[in-house]
């Protein structure tokens, strides 16, 4: 089994990280993996995106053209990316800054208010996470465990004092994305 997905967002929204720890949590279940970015020169506030292969098997490409899943942050991405969706894919956006409706039929999407899910965790920075969460929750892909390994792995020892509130904004992605 391979799935593909494709995180998007603004540079800033950690949509990089969350294709990272998607690729990690991939390895740390014995899966094969890539993972691809792609950003503009200006980082914070231009386009950022990333590719992500999780397999059975080894990637033969880590070039995403047809995805599984889409993971779009803000309208530009959720426009640029709900096209390369396959029919039946899933797409999650972040409702908080996405103010239309996907316009395809043929796809299940999944609302999620990231932005005010993590503002009322006092959170404002993990938006991320909790859309880290609602990719597990709705794709039943990891456990939370399994998440919380990886982002530890991710952000080192260093960051430990963050770890309590990340898992929180994952849990709430979970929950929300399961309804």
């Amino acid at each position: 089994m391979e799935k593909r997905i494709i995180v998007a967002g603004f540079g800033g929204q950690g949509v990089l990280l969350i294709g990272q720890l998607i690729a990690y949590a991939g390895m740390l279940a014995g899966k094969e993996v890539s993972w691809m970015p792609s950003y503009g020169p200006e980082m914070r506030g231009g386009s950022a995106n990333c590719a992500v292969v999780v397999s059975d098997e080894p990637v033969a490409s880590p070039k995403v053209e047809e995805a599984d899943v889409v993971v779009a942050m803000n309208r530009p991405s959720m426009e640029l990316f709900e096209k390369t969706l396959l029919p039946g894919g899933i797409l999650l956006y972040n409702s908080s800054l996405i103010d239309r409706q996907p316009a395809r039929k043929d796809i299940r999407a999944v609302a999620v208010p990231c932005n005010e899910i993590a503002g009322d965790l006092g959170f404002a920075r993990g938006t991320n996470m909790v859309m880290l969460g609602a990719y597990a929750g709705i794709t039943g892909a990891f456990s939370i465990d399994v998440l919380m390994d990886a982002l530890y792995h991710k952000l080192g020892p260093a960051k430990e004092r963050f770890m309590p509130a990340n898992r929180q904004a994952i849990e709430a992605g979970m929950a929300a994305a399961k309804g």
